[in-house]
């Protein structure tokens, strides 16, 4: 146990070092507004999609086939159990602060902290499984999200629309056409799609890292609200699922996948949301930023306990 947490520890550590070099580029003006939201679509449009991509050429295999359907069962049974929690918190909150508390609590950092985590502590067969959770994430995002920031009820975002068409479903989509072919892309497309998702850790950190120089470090410790929020989506939720899968005996790496995945902070496209649909940017950043710091103790513990168990 002592063994695995300081393995974790060094894994998150060396995250945190890569978030520094971005918290210090934002803090001496070095990373512009317009450079930071370029490198936001990189991430999010490029990278995320030739991960999946990446990740689903391999062998096709009916056992695998499968466990991508079983990832999928769990990372939907997350979701639908997080968005009903949600909807009992914050009920006395200014709604434009709620709705985003909300959202913070239901959406987990999976593309920017938990695929470089999931790739440190498990390696890379455990990053199809964490391809799969990402999908769910983007349909869920895009339906349900869309529905709860937008105050216009999503009549102007599109949401389902979004739900089909957005670059982790797409990704998806076409990796999951090869897999099933059992086509395996040229080689100089097949090691771009790879260089290209290998820049998803450093990058992701740098993103966050300027983020976090952005919020008031100091309102950080001042929310209550931010405090319930971070302990629901860093404690109680990933432990509520580690019980809940145990009974099921489902293959290792796909288990400490899921549930380390649902340990990770609030996503950063949070406060994205909130600021595009005019709610409270400032509680999402400080949301985000609260919950990756306090992040550096739980995701340690929970990474080494559910690889020790």
């Amino acid at each position: 146990m002592l063994e695995n947490l300081v393995v974790v520890a060094g894994q998150v550590l060396t995250l945190f070092i890569m978030m520094g070099v971005g918290f210090t580029m934002r803090k001496t003006k070095r990373l512009a507004d317009e450079t930071l939201s370029q490198m936001t679509y990189l991430l999010l449009h490029i990278v995320a999609p030739c991960i999946i991509v990446d990740s689903l050429q391999l062998e096709r295999d009916m056992s695998l086939l499968l466990n991508i359907g079983i990832t999928a069962a769990c990372a939907a049974g997350y979701f639908g159990f997080t968005i009903i929690v949600s909807y009992l918190t914050f009920r006395r909150t200014e709604p434009d602060t709620r709705d985003v508390l909300r959202f913070g609590m239901v959406y987990p950092n999976n593309g920017f902290m938990g695929f470089p985590l999931i790739r440190a502590c498990l390696g890379e067969g455990a990053m199809l499984f964490a391809s799969i959770f990402l999908v769910v994430f983007s349909l869920a995002q895009w339906t349900h999200g869309i529905l709860l920031m937008d105050k216009s009820d999503g009549k102007k975002s599109g949401g389902i629309g979004k739900a089909l068409l957005n670059p982790g479903t797409i990704g998806f989509v076409a990796g999951f056409i090869l897999f099933i072919l059992n086509f395996k892309l040229p080689e100089p497309i097949g090691n771009s799609l790879k260089l290209l998702g290998d820049i998803n850790s450093p990058l992701a950190m740098v993103v966050i890292g300027a983020q976090i120089a952005d919020a008031d470090i100091l309102k950080l410790f001042k929310q209550g609200a931010l405090y319930l929020a971070s302990a629901l989506k860093l404690v109680i939720f990933p432990a509520i699922t580690a019980v809940a899968l145990w009974p099921l005996h489902l293959p290792v790496l796909l288990y400490c996948t899921v549930v380390i995945l649902a340990g990770t902070p609030s996503a950063a496209v949070t406060a994205m949301f909130a600021k595009q649909f005019n709610r409270d940017a400032q509680t999402g950043a400080r949301l985000v930023s609260l919950s990756t710091l306090l992040s550096i103790l739980t995701l340690p513990i929970l990474a080494a306990i559910i690889k020790s168990v």
